[in-house]
């Protein structure tokens, strides 16, 4: 597809900075890709000086193969398209003595960063109770580029010296134990760039362009790297839209949009506003929406598409009804339509909407995919054989230490752990370099501290041999000398259950092959298995959601989950005052992304648009009275078509949908009979 005028001249400008303000729907990826390909092709820059990030690996990974496909298999090798959180990988693991770091550091994610300061609230003395609070805190912090330090004096924290205390000790330990967390990926880059010139201007000179999608989602520390790393040279061009920037809950703020203009005086806006995905209708309320909003840069989304149908506006009498009213219209609408299920969305606030809807699609026997479920990740012997690797590569890493030691089981007993665990406390060193201290012999009996000898000299025996043998098979191998199969079988419940256990251990390995053959032929770089450990964690952090595909199935998603996506025939349920706008919002005055979180679920819409209400929901086991939210009175009324809590269809939908749930009917008997 060719470009419009605003895409061309957005790819084309590379004068100075530019903000390409991209509405919904506008083809954004496009004009990223292409302008990539502009760079590589017409401009002279060498693939390797091109950097562009964006927050999830799904983008960056469409965004990598459409620029390979505009390129048509000419050179392209060393283009840096990443999350912002594997650049900052990719830094740290470039810059691993001066930030005094070994090789095979680990990555916590959020489980183990909540285990080790819940570890240190129980050594103060203080409610682990408290342990959320404390991590949440600790983060927002390293996002907006705080230290312990400066926390201390934060004036907007209750007993903030005390919570940057903990702050202090919590990043000591995570030096001890040579790791950082997800946040330290973004911190360490940007602390290390702001000390060190001389580094700063290696890795200027490295990337040459920087290209930044969905920049109203950057926070403080990523808005200051991003600015550190264009320099003068003002090499930059960000997309983004301040109407969809919905992750202020987790540090995004959409006044770096703003700050652009001030950190860049020459800095070029270039609007995109035609939509390709929906019809007008849905665009103009979607317009009138967001108009309630303040902005500092106008724009307003038009398409060529047609005007479409009449925005429904349903009103139930409870949640149960809800789910009710819109798993028959959808099925209606579907027999009618002729169209597939997954054709079909049903966006909610909050993931406890789902329940209803789940119950009453499972009643008519239509499928349907919940995103958001397990994550490969998150299965236990997935966990067992990540912490086993993590431990190899870093022994240093007490989390991982913990979870393997006694998996499977070893005769340690947690009376001994924690006296192991004491002794490391009080000479200042980690549980695997306590193991080997002959002081430890004086704290625990004579047979735990042969076993914990032996469990230490054998990963120490791992460690040395990834270093001469290919890591992949060091790890196939350990899994047989630990007889992890047996291990399952013993802890299973059904021999079935243990078989598909040892398949994901069996797939965790074939994944390490592929990303080993695949480092070995892009990067031609020496392969080490703390490398490896580092990009699976990475991966498993930012791919928590299950995006596997769903097949055809209606998709039920939350409002934050449906950003990107886009869907002929969707469903926006629960449009009440509470619920959105959120009771907490309305608490704290934050409206405005309460109303871009409802233009996000309008704007997914292509071809048609429901909206529903209940009168009343249940809240706290009682059910209350629920007023509609103000965003209905927001929308172009003449857009709407309202449908009571009484069934206001024609003759002819109610015959269409009687003959659908007959077929669906007989669909169930089918099933059972099989």
């Amino acid at each position: 597809m060719s470009l419009n005028p605003n895409q061309d001249e957005a790819m084309r400008y590379i004068d100075g900075p530019l903000l390409v303000l991209a509405g919904a729907g506008s083809g954004k990826t496009r004009v990223i890709t292409r302008k990539i390909a502009h760079l590589i092709q017409n401009c002279g820059i060498a693939p390797h000086q091109v950097t562009a990030v964006t927050f999830t690996n799904k983008a960056a990974r469409e965004m990598k193969q459409r620029v390979g496909e505009l390129l048509e298999g000419k050179e392209s090798r060393g283009l840096r398209v990443s999350t912002f959180h594997t650049l900052g990988l990719n830094i740290i693991r470039n810059e691993l003595k001066t930030l005094g770091y070994k090789e095979g550091f680990s990555i916590f994610d959020a489980s183990d960063s909540a285990s080790l300061i819940r570890e240190l609230l129980r050594r103060e003395g203080a409610n682990d109770d408290l342990t959320q609070e404390m991590q949440s805190r600790i983060s927002s912090w390293k996002n907006r580029s705080i230290s312990p330090e400066q926390a201390a004096h934060d004036e907007q924290v209750p007993a903030a010296p005390h919570i940057a205390a903990l702050y202090a000790t919590y990043n000591r330990h995570l030096k001890a134990y040579n790791a950082v967390d997800f946040d330290d990926l973004l911190r360490l880059p940007l602390e290390l760039f702001e000390s060190n010139p001389e580094i700063l201007d290696k890795w200027q000179n490295r990337i040459r362009y920087l290209l930044v999608d969905e920049y109203q989602d950057t926070n403080t520390t990523q808005y200051r790297l991003v600015k550190l790393l264009v320099g003068v040279r003002g090499a930059l061009t960000v997309v983004g839209d301040d109407d969809q920037s919905i992750y202020a809950w987790r540090g995004a703020e959409p006044e770096n949009l703003a700050l652009l203009k001030d950190d860049f005086p020459t800095l070029r806006v270039i609007k995109l506003e035609q939509n390709y995905r929906s019809m007008g209708r849905i665009l103009n309320a979607a317009n009138r929406l967001i108009a309630n909003n303040s902005h500092v840069f106008e724009k307003r989304l038009w398409s060529d598409k047609g005007y479409g149908e009449p925005i429904k506006v349903v009103t139930a009498a409870d949640e149960d009804d809800e789910a009710a009213k819109v798993v028959s219209r959808l099925i209606g609408h579907r027999f009618q339509s002729k169209c597939d299920y997954s054709d079909y969305a049903i966006l909610y606030r909050g993931n406890y909407q789902s329940r209803p809807l789940e119950k009453a699609l499972r009643e008519y026997h239509v499928p349907y995919h919940l995103s958001g479920g397990t994550s490969f990740f998150a299965y236990t012997e997935v966990k067992d054989i990540m912490a086993y690797m993590r431990l190899i590569s870093n022994p240093d890493d007490d989390t991982a230490f913990l979870r393997v030691v006694n998996t499977p089981r070893r005769e340690i007993g947690a009376t001994s752990l924690e006296k192991l665990g004491n002794y490391a406390g009080e000479r200042g060193i980690t549980l695997f370099r306590a193991c080997t201290e002959l002081g430890l012999k004086e704290v625990i009996n004579s047979r735990a501290y042969a076993r914990l000898n032996h469990f230490c000299d054998w990963v120490g025996e791992l460690g040395e041999r990834i270093k001469l043998e290919n890591p992949v098979q060091v790890v196939r191998d350990m899994v047989k000398e630990i007889d992890y199969l047996n291990w399952l079988n013993d802890t299973t419940p059904t021999p079935k259950g243990a078989e598909r256990k040892m398949e994901n251990v069996l797939e965790l390995i074939a994944w390490l092959q592929r990303m080993t053959d695949e480092i070995e032929d892009k990067e031609r770089e020496e392969i080490h298995l703390g490398d490896l450990v580092a990009r699976l964690s990475l991966f498993d952090i930012l791919d928590r959601q299950n995006s596997g595909e769903s097949g055809d199935t209606v998709r039920l998603m939350t409002l934050h989950t449906s950003k990107g996506l886009e869907f002929p025939h969707l469903f926006l349920v629960g449009m009440e005052e509470e619920l959105l706008p959120h009771r907490t919002s309305i608490e704290e005055e934050n409206i405005e992304e309460e109303r871009r979180l409802a233009y996000v679920g309008i704007t997914r819409a292509q071809e048609t648009l429901t909206i529903t209400r209940a009168a009343r929901r249940r809240r706290g086991g009682e059910l209350v009275r629920c007023q509609p939210s103000r965003f209905l009175e927001e929308l172009p009324q003449e857009d709407l078509h309202y449908v009571g809590q009484k069934d206001s269809r024609s003759r002819e939908e109610k015959q269409e949908h009687g003959k659908a749930q007959l077929a669906n009917l007989r669909a169930i008997l089918a099933d059972k009979d099989s």
